[in-house]
């Protein structure tokens, strides 16, 4: 079977080390304040195009994007590992509640830092007098960007990784995603050694949640006049990305917590060994349903 070693990647993009004092930049960090930076650009130039907002009126003045830069800011890191302590290990953490403010051990929830940022955005909005659909707009129009780098950066530190794979474009994943292959799917011969090969789960998401979904979303925006439609953008992100992400989730490895001798692939609602449904699936769920919503409405709306 052919699969493809993993590149020759840190998941550092430099390290210093003066004395006792150590520094690393890593890619994650780094795809984070990229994101944020290109979204807060891009929100305070749309804010700055009166003709993109209905009746020719922005929802905030252009200096004020940096009041909500600072909102979204708090929401993803508080909402990221709050969500990722109650959804995935809240058993763990019940022994150790200290542990949940040790960010820097890893361990983020895409749906509860989009739950942060959606409670910070409503204070924000309820502080400033800013229309609240307007705000989630914005904040959709740009969120496909943070998605993409991402997901680019966990390919790069080599987690959340694909279940075993026989596609010629499955992966050689580093450490334990290379030794944990049950049954034949994805074995394959490398350097001597039998190794598991993996889909690259992580770009299929870039490739969907970030590139082709946020591409879309800014061409709406900027080109077809969405912003004019209050709810219709956040409408068509939840939609769309919580379709992105069920799909991914039949090729990407469940989260091994919830593995067991019954259940040996990690589903969250596990219906047989063999079928269910991951906690990303589970989770995606309401975000269908409210994607749906917000679409009718701003459909009715317009009507």
């Amino acid at each position: 079977m052919f699969a493809i070693p993993f590149p020759p990647l840190s998941p550092e993009l430099f390290s210093i080390e003066i004395g006792s004092f150590s520094f690393a930049l890593r890619w994650y960090a780094l795809a984070y304040l990229i994101g944020l930076a290109a979204g807060w650009w891009l929100i305070w130039k749309a804010m700055a195009r009166p003709a993109l907002w209905p009746a020719d009126t922005p929802p905030l003045r252009p200096e004020q994007v940096e009041g909500l830069l600072t909102a979204v800011v708090l929401g993803v890191i508080l909402g990221g590992r709050l969500g990722y302590v109650f959804f995935y290990q809240p058993d763990v953490y019940a022994g150790d509640p200290l542990a949940a403010l040790r960010i820097w051990e890893g361990g983020m929830s895409f749906h509860g830092g989009l739950a942060g940022v959606a409670i910070a955005g409503w204070i924000f909005c309820r502080r400033t007098g800013a229309p609240p659909l307007q705000i989630a707009d914005a904040m959709s129009m740009v969120i496909g960007i943070g998605l993409l780098l991402g997901r680019l950066a966990n390919f790069v530190n080599a987690e959340l990784w694909g279940r075993p794979s026989d596609a010629p474009w499955a992966v050689i994943f580093p450490g334990l995603a290379a030794q944990d292959c049950e049954g034949p799917v994805g074995i394959t011969e490398y350097l001597g050694a039998t190794v598991c090969a993996r889909h690259p789960s992580q770009l299929y998401e870039a490739l969907l949640e970030g590139l082709l979904m946020g591409s879309l979303l800014l061409w709406l925006a900027w080109r077809r006049g969405w912003l004019k439609r209050p709810g219709a953008l956040t409408g068509l992100f939840f939609l769309l990305y919580g379709a992105s992400r069920f799909f991914v989730e039949f090729f990407r490895q469940p989260d091994a917590q919830f593995t067991g001798p019954d259940n040996p692939i990690g589903f969250a609602l596990a219906l047989s060994p063999e079928v269910g449904l991951t906690m990303g699936q589970i989770l995606t769920i309401p975000m269908l349903l409210l994607g749906l919503f917000f679409l009718l409405r701003a459909r009715r709306r317009v009507a």
